[in-house]
Protein backbone atom coordinates (compact mmCIF):
# COMPACT_ATOMS: atom_id res chain seq x y z
CA UNK A 1 0.00 0.00 0.00
CA UNK A 2 0.92 3.57 -0.60
CA UNK A 3 2.26 5.61 2.50
CA UNK A 4 2.91 9.51 3.28
CA UNK A 5 2.98 9.89 6.82
CA UNK A 6 6.60 9.86 6.44
CA UNK A 7 6.10 13.36 4.41
CA UNK A 8 6.33 14.57 7.90
CA UNK A 9 8.39 12.12 9.23
CA UNK A 10 10.54 15.26 10.71
CA UNK A 11 8.15 17.44 11.74
CA UNK A 12 7.92 17.68 15.63
CA UNK A 13 9.02 13.75 15.61
CA UNK A 14 8.11 12.98 19.70
CA UNK A 15 5.00 15.64 19.86
CA UNK A 16 1.69 14.06 21.14
CA UNK A 17 -0.78 13.64 18.38
CA UNK A 18 -3.69 16.53 17.81
CA UNK A 19 -6.59 13.45 17.97
CA UNK A 20 -7.88 11.25 19.93
CA UNK A 21 -9.21 7.52 18.76
CA UNK A 22 -12.69 6.56 19.99
CA UNK A 23 -12.40 3.08 18.49
CA UNK A 24 -9.83 0.24 18.62
CA UNK A 25 -8.07 0.44 14.71
CA UNK A 26 -7.49 -2.93 15.04
CA UNK A 27 -11.41 -3.85 14.46
CA UNK A 28 -12.12 -1.02 11.94
CA UNK A 29 -12.26 -2.09 8.40
CA UNK A 30 -9.19 -1.77 5.71
CA UNK A 31 -9.30 -1.39 2.09
CA UNK A 32 -11.95 1.72 2.31
CA UNK A 33 -12.49 4.61 0.62
CA UNK A 34 -12.13 8.08 2.74
CA UNK A 35 -14.66 10.77 1.78
CA UNK A 36 -13.65 14.23 3.15
CA UNK A 37 -15.83 16.98 2.97
CA UNK A 38 -15.37 20.10 5.59
CA UNK A 39 -16.12 23.46 6.54
CA UNK A 40 -14.68 27.02 6.83
CA UNK A 41 -12.44 27.09 3.48
CA UNK A 42 -15.38 27.29 0.96
CA UNK A 43 -19.16 26.37 0.97
CA UNK A 44 -21.10 28.37 -1.39
CA UNK A 45 -24.66 27.37 -1.73
CA UNK A 46 -23.56 25.41 1.90
CA UNK A 47 -23.43 22.49 -0.10
CA UNK A 48 -20.71 20.84 2.18
CA UNK A 49 -22.81 21.20 5.01
CA UNK A 50 -25.58 19.98 3.05
CA UNK A 51 -23.60 16.74 1.75
CA UNK A 52 -22.54 15.62 5.45
CA UNK A 53 -25.72 16.09 7.12
CA UNK A 54 -27.59 14.30 4.34
CA UNK A 55 -24.98 11.15 5.00
CA UNK A 56 -24.88 11.52 8.96
CA UNK A 57 -28.65 11.45 8.69
CA UNK A 58 -29.26 8.39 6.99
CA UNK A 59 -26.38 6.43 7.14
CA UNK A 60 -24.93 4.14 10.22
CA UNK A 61 -22.05 5.79 11.87
CA UNK A 62 -19.67 5.40 14.14
CA UNK A 63 -17.04 8.07 15.69
CA UNK A 64 -13.44 6.72 14.75
CA UNK A 65 -11.01 9.97 15.74
CA UNK A 66 -11.79 12.89 17.39
CA UNK A 67 -9.32 16.02 16.46
CA UNK A 68 -8.57 18.15 19.26
CA UNK A 69 -10.39 21.66 18.56
CA UNK A 70 -8.57 23.45 21.51
CA UNK A 71 -5.35 22.36 19.49
CA UNK A 72 -6.77 23.08 15.43
CA UNK A 73 -9.80 25.83 15.61
CA UNK A 74 -10.16 29.14 16.36
CA UNK A 75 -13.33 30.14 18.92
CA UNK A 76 -13.25 33.43 18.26
CA UNK A 77 -14.12 32.78 14.71
CA UNK A 78 -15.57 29.48 14.95
CA UNK A 79 -17.92 30.28 18.11
CA UNK A 80 -19.97 27.96 19.84
CA UNK A 81 -23.41 28.40 19.09
CA UNK A 82 -25.72 28.82 22.15
CA UNK A 83 -29.44 28.57 21.67
CA UNK A 84 -31.21 29.77 24.13
CA UNK A 85 -35.33 29.81 25.01
CA UNK A 86 -36.76 32.63 26.80
CA UNK A 87 -34.00 32.65 30.09
CA UNK A 88 -32.59 28.97 30.11
CA UNK A 89 -30.10 27.90 27.57
CA UNK A 90 -30.66 24.66 26.24
CA UNK A 91 -28.22 23.68 23.89
CA UNK A 92 -24.30 24.17 23.34
CA UNK A 93 -23.26 23.59 19.46
CA UNK A 94 -19.65 23.33 19.42
CA UNK A 95 -17.88 23.20 16.38
CA UNK A 96 -15.18 19.95 15.74
CA UNK A 97 -13.45 17.91 13.25
CA UNK A 98 -14.14 14.12 13.32
CA UNK A 99 -13.37 11.08 11.72
CA UNK A 100 -16.34 8.42 11.19
CA UNK A 101 -17.11 5.27 10.09
CA UNK A 102 -20.18 4.87 7.78
CA UNK A 103 -21.63 2.50 5.47
CA UNK A 104 -23.45 2.95 2.76
CA UNK A 105 -27.17 1.65 1.64
CA UNK A 106 -25.26 -2.00 0.47
CA UNK A 107 -23.76 -2.30 3.97
CA UNK A 108 -20.02 -1.04 2.38
CA UNK A 109 -17.65 0.79 4.78
CA UNK A 110 -16.51 4.06 4.12
CA UNK A 111 -15.17 6.77 6.26
CA UNK A 112 -16.11 10.55 6.46
CA UNK A 113 -14.18 13.02 7.66
CA UNK A 114 -16.25 16.16 8.46
CA UNK A 115 -16.65 19.36 10.21
CA UNK A 116 -14.70 22.58 10.49
CA UNK A 117 -10.81 22.59 8.69
CA UNK A 118 -8.27 23.51 11.24
CA UNK A 119 -7.40 27.17 11.75
CA UNK A 120 -3.99 25.73 13.19
CA UNK A 121 -1.45 23.42 13.18
CA UNK A 122 -1.65 22.07 9.75
CA UNK A 123 1.65 20.24 9.10
CA UNK A 124 0.60 18.09 12.80
CA UNK A 125 -3.12 17.37 11.30
CA UNK A 126 -1.64 16.03 8.08
CA UNK A 127 1.04 14.24 9.63
CA UNK A 128 -1.90 12.43 11.90
CA UNK A 129 -4.75 12.39 8.63
CA UNK A 130 -1.87 10.64 6.47
CA UNK A 131 -0.37 8.21 9.29
CA UNK A 132 -4.88 7.62 9.45
CA UNK A 133 -4.98 6.61 6.09
CA UNK A 134 -2.09 4.73 5.46
CA UNK A 135 -3.32 2.77 8.82
CA UNK A 136 -6.30 1.79 7.43
CA UNK A 137 -4.74 1.21 4.22
CA UNK A 138 -7.68 3.36 2.86
CA UNK A 139 -8.19 2.66 -0.85
CA UNK A 140 -9.28 5.86 -2.46
CA UNK A 141 -9.67 9.42 -0.94
CA UNK A 142 -12.52 11.58 -2.51
CA UNK A 143 -12.93 15.32 -1.04
CA UNK A 144 -15.52 18.07 -2.13
CA UNK A 145 -15.92 21.69 -1.67
CA UNK A 146 -18.31 24.57 -3.63
CA UNK A 147 -17.67 27.47 -4.62
CA UNK A 148 -19.66 30.59 -6.31
CA UNK A 149 -19.41 30.80 -10.37
CA UNK A 150 -21.62 32.55 -12.94
CA UNK A 151 -23.81 29.99 -13.83
CA UNK A 152 -27.15 29.73 -14.09
CA UNK A 153 -29.67 27.31 -11.53
CA UNK A 154 -31.75 26.40 -14.68
CA UNK A 155 -28.74 24.44 -15.87
CA UNK A 156 -27.52 21.25 -14.17
CA UNK A 157 -25.25 21.61 -11.63
CA UNK A 158 -21.23 20.76 -12.91
CA UNK A 159 -18.29 20.62 -11.46
CA UNK A 160 -14.22 21.22 -11.82
CA UNK A 161 -12.50 17.59 -10.60
CA UNK A 162 -8.41 17.85 -9.39
CA UNK A 163 -6.38 14.95 -8.87
CA UNK A 164 -5.07 12.04 -10.41
CA UNK A 165 -7.77 9.73 -11.82
CA UNK A 166 -8.31 10.45 -15.50
CA UNK A 167 -12.03 9.04 -15.87
CA UNK A 168 -13.44 10.93 -12.99
CA UNK A 169 -11.72 14.02 -14.55
CA UNK A 170 -12.82 13.20 -18.33
CA UNK A 171 -16.20 12.59 -16.97
CA UNK A 172 -17.34 15.14 -14.28
CA UNK A 173 -14.88 18.17 -14.83
CA UNK A 174 -15.92 20.98 -16.93
CA UNK A 175 -13.75 23.62 -16.19
CA UNK A 176 -9.68 23.33 -16.71
CA UNK A 177 -8.51 26.56 -15.67
CA UNK A 178 -4.42 27.45 -15.21
CA UNK A 179 -4.59 30.05 -12.31
CA UNK A 180 -3.66 30.23 -8.58
CA UNK A 181 -5.84 30.43 -5.37
CA UNK A 182 -6.04 30.03 -1.83
CA UNK A 183 -5.50 26.76 -0.78
CA UNK A 184 -7.47 24.46 1.48
CA UNK A 185 -5.95 21.87 4.17
CA UNK A 186 -7.47 19.22 1.36
CA UNK A 187 -5.65 20.72 -1.61
CA UNK A 188 -2.71 20.40 0.39
CA UNK A 189 -3.53 16.44 1.32
CA UNK A 190 -4.58 15.68 -2.11
CA UNK A 191 -0.98 16.97 -3.34
CA UNK A 192 0.54 14.78 -0.84
CA UNK A 193 -1.23 11.80 -1.47
CA UNK A 194 -0.93 11.90 -4.78
CA UNK A 195 3.07 12.29 -4.34
CA UNK A 196 2.51 8.81 -1.87
CA UNK A 197 0.99 6.84 -4.55
CA UNK A 198 -2.80 7.33 -3.61
CA UNK A 199 -5.50 7.60 -6.02
CA UNK A 200 -7.66 10.75 -5.16
CA UNK A 201 -9.94 13.13 -6.55
CA UNK A 202 -11.23 16.82 -5.88
CA UNK A 203 -14.66 17.68 -6.66
CA UNK A 204 -14.72 21.56 -6.70
CA UNK A 205 -19.40 21.95 -7.07
CA UNK A 206 -19.56 25.03 -9.55
CA UNK A 207 -22.71 27.04 -7.59
CA UNK A 208 -24.47 29.96 -9.06
CA UNK A 209 -22.97 33.11 -7.90
CA UNK A 210 -26.08 34.84 -6.65
CA UNK A 211 -26.69 31.57 -4.28
CA UNK A 212 -23.79 31.58 -2.75
CA UNK A 213 -24.93 33.18 0.46
CA UNK A 214 -28.20 30.21 0.63
CA UNK A 215 -28.60 26.50 0.88
CA UNK A 216 -28.51 25.09 -2.68
CA UNK A 217 -29.55 21.26 -2.83
CA UNK A 218 -29.02 21.41 -6.08
CA UNK A 219 -25.35 21.05 -5.86
CA UNK A 220 -25.38 19.33 -3.06
CA UNK A 221 -27.23 16.70 -4.93
CA UNK A 222 -24.62 16.22 -7.59
CA UNK A 223 -22.18 16.29 -5.21
CA UNK A 224 -23.55 13.19 -3.74
CA UNK A 225 -23.34 11.82 -7.05
CA UNK A 226 -20.27 12.49 -7.94
CA UNK A 227 -18.58 11.13 -4.79
CA UNK A 228 -20.46 7.91 -5.34
CA UNK A 229 -19.16 7.17 -8.84
CA UNK A 230 -15.62 8.02 -7.85
CA UNK A 231 -15.85 5.72 -4.54
CA UNK A 232 -18.49 2.83 -5.94
CA UNK A 233 -20.58 3.33 -2.52
CA UNK A 234 -24.27 3.46 -2.91
CA UNK A 235 -25.32 7.19 -1.35
CA UNK A 236 -28.69 8.37 -0.28
CA UNK A 237 -30.67 11.26 -2.37
CA UNK A 238 -33.77 11.24 -2.18
CA UNK A 239 -34.37 13.31 0.31
CA UNK A 240 -31.67 16.22 -0.89
CA UNK A 241 -33.69 15.69 -4.24
CA UNK A 242 -36.91 16.47 -3.08
CA UNK A 243 -35.47 19.43 -1.36
CA UNK A 244 -33.83 20.38 -4.81
CA UNK A 245 -37.00 20.30 -6.70
CA UNK A 246 -39.18 22.21 -4.06
CA UNK A 247 -35.96 25.10 -3.80
CA UNK A 248 -35.76 25.07 -7.87
CA UNK A 249 -39.76 25.63 -7.85
CA UNK A 250 -39.47 28.33 -5.86
CA UNK A 251 -36.98 30.43 -6.80
CA UNK A 252 -38.24 30.17 -10.71
CA UNK A 253 -41.25 31.71 -8.95
CA UNK A 254 -39.69 34.45 -7.51
CA UNK A 255 -37.20 34.91 -10.76
CA UNK A 256 -40.63 34.94 -13.12
CA UNK A 257 -42.02 37.60 -10.62
CA UNK A 258 -38.44 39.83 -11.10
CA UNK A 259 -37.40 41.27 -14.64
CA UNK A 260 -34.29 42.06 -13.52
CA UNK A 261 -33.75 38.69 -12.30
CA UNK A 262 -35.07 37.10 -15.67
CA UNK A 263 -32.75 39.21 -17.35
CA UNK A 264 -29.50 38.05 -15.10
CA UNK A 265 -30.26 34.48 -15.61
CA UNK A 266 -31.42 34.98 -19.35
CA UNK A 267 -27.50 36.50 -20.07
CA UNK A 268 -26.22 33.37 -17.75
CA UNK A 269 -27.84 30.78 -19.76
CA UNK A 270 -26.12 32.07 -22.78
CA UNK A 271 -23.14 32.32 -21.36
CA UNK A 272 -22.96 28.94 -19.81
CA UNK A 273 -24.38 27.16 -22.99
CA UNK A 274 -21.28 29.00 -24.88
CA UNK A 275 -18.84 27.63 -22.98
CA UNK A 276 -19.64 24.10 -23.20
CA UNK A 277 -19.92 24.35 -26.81
CA UNK A 278 -16.23 25.81 -26.81
CA UNK A 279 -14.75 22.79 -25.22
CA UNK A 280 -15.07 21.52 -28.85
CA UNK A 281 -12.00 22.77 -30.17
CA UNK A 282 -12.91 25.76 -32.63
CA UNK A 283 -16.19 25.95 -31.21
CA UNK A 284 -15.97 29.14 -29.51
CA UNK A 285 -13.18 31.70 -28.79
CA UNK A 286 -11.57 32.48 -25.26
CA UNK A 287 -12.72 35.67 -25.06
CA UNK A 288 -16.43 34.82 -25.08
CA UNK A 289 -16.63 33.04 -21.62
CA UNK A 290 -15.04 34.22 -17.81
CA UNK A 291 -11.21 33.48 -17.44
CA UNK A 292 -9.24 31.90 -15.23
CA UNK A 293 -8.38 35.13 -13.32
CA UNK A 294 -12.40 36.71 -13.64
CA UNK A 295 -12.76 33.14 -11.96
CA UNK A 296 -10.23 33.50 -9.23
CA UNK A 297 -11.41 37.31 -8.66
CA UNK A 298 -14.74 36.17 -7.90
CA UNK A 299 -14.01 33.61 -5.78
CA UNK A 300 -11.60 35.86 -3.53
CA UNK A 301 -13.94 38.05 -3.00
CA UNK A 302 -16.75 35.65 -2.11
CA UNK A 303 -14.06 34.30 0.99
CA UNK A 304 -13.69 37.50 1.65
CA UNK A 305 -17.34 38.21 2.30
CA UNK A 306 -17.64 35.03 4.58
CA UNK A 307 -18.59 35.81 8.26
CA UNK A 308 -15.88 35.70 10.82
CA UNK A 309 -18.44 34.24 13.55
CA UNK A 310 -19.05 30.63 13.48
CA UNK A 311 -19.67 29.04 10.42
CA UNK A 312 -21.94 25.85 11.92
CA UNK A 313 -25.05 28.65 12.58
CA UNK A 314 -28.04 28.21 10.34
CA UNK A 315 -27.49 29.47 6.62
CA UNK A 316 -30.05 32.19 5.92
CA UNK A 317 -31.90 31.81 2.49
CA UNK A 318 -33.61 34.17 0.57
CA UNK A 319 -36.17 32.43 -0.20
CA UNK A 320 -39.96 31.91 1.80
Amino acid sequence: MPGCADKYSGYMRFREPVYQLRAELGTLPRNAPLVAALKGYADAGSVVELFNDNLLEHLESQPVVWFDPDELLDYRSRRPVAYLEADRLTEISRPSLQLSLLHDQTGAPFYLLHGFEPDFRWNAFLKDLTGLIDDLEMSTVTWMHSIPMPVPHTRPASSAVSGNRPEIIEQFSVWHPTTSMPAAALHVLEYDLIEAGYDVAGFVMLTPHYLAETEYPPAAVAATERVAVATGLALPSDDLREEAHDFTERLNEQVADNAELQTMVANLEVRHDEYLKSLTPGALSPDQVPSADEIGAEFESFLARQPTGDDDTDSGSTLS
